[in-house]
């Protein structure tokens, strides 16, 4: 991973809490073993994340998953009803990882910032391809409902985190989806350009919003 640009108000790795990436959840290597339907889920979001919803078809899947077409519609009727277990799972990943990440932060203003820290860590990923639920909205969210909400939802529910860490620092919702829209910036940024340093942008300009919002609130 490439180390971080030298920044006094950015901790180092060392000191960070180890926390799962976005995708740990989904690609532990014990997945396969668990259940054919684990399998399958494992496989969907390797192959959806790395090539696109679309362009991978349920024959596919199957041969990857190492399952029989049999039990892959027994497990998932429908291509959509994977790609729904896939953004749950997508979805839990990303919860676990951000808020073990925040839990090894010390003070409210340093667990703010860890969500940034994260971030540069995902970013540097080799297998790193942006948000999976911006890439699987930008596929399907003009003609798949069910994708589409489950996006504003993971959406929402990170906002509604960073609200109520914003909120122990004396912030409100503005402040908290100012943070959001620099998080949710920086990955789109990152994906484009393929370096992790829009996560440092972020960074820097949340500490930014976070220390005035500070000042406002003593």
């Amino acid at each position: 991973m490439p180390a971080p640009t030298a920044d006094p108000d950015v901790a180092t790795t060392s000191s960070r809490a180890e926390a799962p990436s976005p995708r740990a959840a989904i690609h532990s290597p014990r997945a396969a073993i668990l259940s054919p339907r684990a399998a399958i889920l494992a496989a969907a979001d390797r192959l959806y994340y790395e090539r696109g919803i679309l362009s991978v078809g349920m024959d596919e899947l199957r041969t990857a998953s190492g399952v029989s077409l049999k039990r892959l519609y027994a497990e998932f009727p429908s291509k959509e009803a994977v790609v729904v277990a896939v953004l749950h799972g997508r979805h839990d990943a990303w919860t676990a990882g951000v808020t073990a990440r925040v839990a090894g932060a010390d003070g409210p203003r340093e667990k703010l910032l860890a969500i940034y820290d994260f971030l540069f860590d995902w970013f540097s990923e080799d297998t790193f391809r942006g948000c999976g639920f911006i890439n699987a909205f930008g596929e399907l969210g003009s003609s798949n409902p069910a994708v589409a909400q489950l996006a504003r939802e993971h959406k929402a529910s990170f906002q509604r985190f960073l609200a109520e860490l914003a909120e122990q620092i004396g912030g409100d919702a503005e402040l908290a989806a100012q943070l959001a829209i620099l998080a949710e910036g920086a990955q789109t940024t990152a994906a484009i350009a393929g370096t992790p340093e829009a996560a440092l942008q972020a960074r820097r300009a949340a500490v930014v919003l976070i220390d005035a919002e500070a000042r406002r609130a003593a």
